[in-house]
């Protein structure tokens, strides 16, 4: 089993603009990106401008990985998630186990569950005010 800490950067409509910056400045490599558009079941509410938006995208770094994606449009970025730590395994439950435990006298922000990006994923600020992302990632369970 492995667990690694990444930066997750999240902006409001720019998430495009800055991955394509990381590329050309800092030589980083796409290795994932999903538009809000492209997610299944998503509510017909959605404009056409959030569908082109960047619901979660995963570039290399050198040896690192950056994490991105775009706010909801309308929705405020509230303080401490501009940048929030995501914390990545390779198996579900202990995925799950992490998330109960950072939650515990803290805020859930996005219930654990599977995304079409990730078989167990979750979003809790925890009692120290710290946003972390819970990931787990696809097929390495």
């Amino acid at each position: 089993m492995s667990v690694k800490l990444t930066p997750y950067i999240t902006l409001e409509g720019r998430a495009k603009e800055a991955i394509q910056f990381y590329v050309d400045v800092i030589g980083a490599e796409i290795l994932s990106m999903i538009t809000y558009g492209e997610m299944p079941d998503m509510p017909n509410t959605f404009t056409d401008e959030l569908k082109r938006h960047v619901a979660h995208a995963k570039l290399k770094v050198g040896d690192t990985e950056l994490m991105l994606s775009d706010t909801p449009i309308g929705s405020p970025l509230g303080n401490g998630k501009r940048v929030t730590i995501c914390i990545t395994t390779n198996d579900v439950e202990h995925s799950r186990k992490i998330y109960e435990a950072l939650r515990q006298d803290g805020q859930v922000n996005m219930p654990f569950k599977e995304e079409p990006f990730s078989p167990g994923f979750g979003d809790v600020t925890d009692k120290f005010g710290v946003t972390f992302q819970i990931y787990t990632e696809i097929g390495q369970e």
